[in-house]
């Protein structure tokens, strides 16, 4: 009966079907009761790696505060418009949640500013990249099951993790040139690098966002970095808040700010609802193998919201993710990523059991990997930590 329910679940045929899964790595038994993306999205949030992105910067590092994002709720946040886009759209709404759940597994403590300078000490050793992380979290470093290496999710859901922002291969690129996590996966599980993603892929990108838009125009005036009358005169930010204004005169910031922040969200999901259906009209797919096929996404911001989201982002980059204060939190972030590097590569008998194990038995270039993985997989508070472990001798 169960496995009948989810057989039954009223999709667009250009949606990816989960009954029509290309499977996964290591095969197993379908789930009478729970589809494969079902199987998939469960597998991530009872993952460590997704515990971990509770204390994971999101911008501001964990201890500047309680109630800024961290990558957990941005996390969930981005997977929460993705099942409402996904739903609206009769597309798969589980696929759409994992790869949302699963698109920031890979960062490493201290947002971009730690995978900058973990990039950075890695460049001798085939460099560091977050999406390449994320794939090695997913096939090889969760060890969770006695059977495989990570977690043997669906090929759907790692297309969708790989590919969300688009095809790898493009204008030329070669496959060498991508990250090597990427490289040596495909060689035994082809994740088509060089098409889109299915849909459900798609609508979970242009879910993060929305999400990290709205949340952090939130963040950023709750941390003071700058106030509501500088966000006027932007593209629909600025209206929405003059329209709650005017409609509530003498509300308090807190109510302005959700109220405002609610209607930019839900005006950016209509745009991409309004658009993809446009798109979704024109094209007339079939299967989602003619989505893939299409050249193009057909998930999108109409180009008049194309426009407006980049006028967003270029006011957050300058107020907000070049402000003074974040730089200064930043630049001691880096410090502690490169310190612990530096540190844990020249001495590999500081890391603990078993990555001292692996770091040792390695070459000079796997056991640059061990230690960016050790890394990579800690969480603010744990980094900071273990720099002071590592470089007080009182501790």
């Amino acid at each position: 009966m169960g496995e009948e329910m989810w057989r039954r679940q009223a999709l667009a045929p250009y949606a990816t079907l989960p009954w029509l899964s290309r499977g996964r790595l290591h095969a197993e038994p379908e789930s009478s009761s729970r589809s494969p993306f079902q199987r998939d999205r469960d597998r991530i949030i009872h993952s460590t790696a997704f515990r971990r992105l509770k204390h994971k910067t999101q911008v501001f590092v964990y201890h500047e505060g309680d109630h800024y994002r961290t990558r957990l709720t941005h996390s969930l946040e981005v997977a929460q418009i993705a099942r409402t886009i996904c739903r609206v759209l009769q597309l798969d709404e589980d696929l759409g949640e994992a790869v949302a759940l699963a698109h920031d597994l890979g960062h490493t403590p201290f947002g971009h500013a730690g995978e900058e300078a973990l990039h950075g000490v890695m460049k001798p050793y085939a460099g560091f990249d977050h999406n390449a992380q994320t794939l090695r979290i997913l096939t090889k470093l969760e060890d969770r099951y006695a059977e495989f290496n990570g977690l043997n999710l669906t090929w759907e859901t790692l297309e969708g993790a790989v590919k969300h922002n688009g095809p790898l291969l493009k204008q030329g690129r070669a496959l060498e040139e991508l990250p090597a996590a990427i490289v040596e996966y495909c060689r035994d599980h082809d994740l088509e690098l060089h098409g889109h993603a299915g849909p459900e892929a798609q609508v979970a990108a242009l879910s993060d966002d929305i999400a990290y838009n709205n949340h952090d125009i939130d963040d950023g005036l709750r941390a003071g970095l700058f106030e509501v009358k500088d966000l006027l005169e932007l593209p629909l930010v600025g209206e929405m808040f003059a329209t709650v204004g005017r409609k509530y005169p003498g509300i308090d910031q807190t109510r302005l700010i959700h109220e405002a922040v609610r209607r930019v969200i839900n005006a950016m999901v209509e745009d991409v609802l309004t658009e993809s259906r446009r798109r979704l009209n024109e094209a007339q797919p079939k299967s989602v193998a003619e989505i893939r096929a299409l050249g193009r996404p057909v998930v999108a911001f109409s180009d008049k919201m194309v426009a407006t989201d980049k006028t967003v982002k270029d006011f957050l980059y300058k107020r907000m993710y070049e402000h003074w204060k974040l730089n200064r939190s930043h630049s001691k972030a880096r410090r502690v990523v490169v310190d612990l590097f530096e540190l844990l590569f020249t001495e590999p008998n500081c890391l603990p059991s078993p990555w001292r194990e692996k770091a040792e038995r390695g070459s000079i270039q796997a056991k640059a990997r061990v230690v960016a993985d050790y890394i990579a997989g800690m969480t603010d508070r744990y980094a900071l930590d273990e720099h002071r472990r590592l470089f007080d001798l009182y501790q």
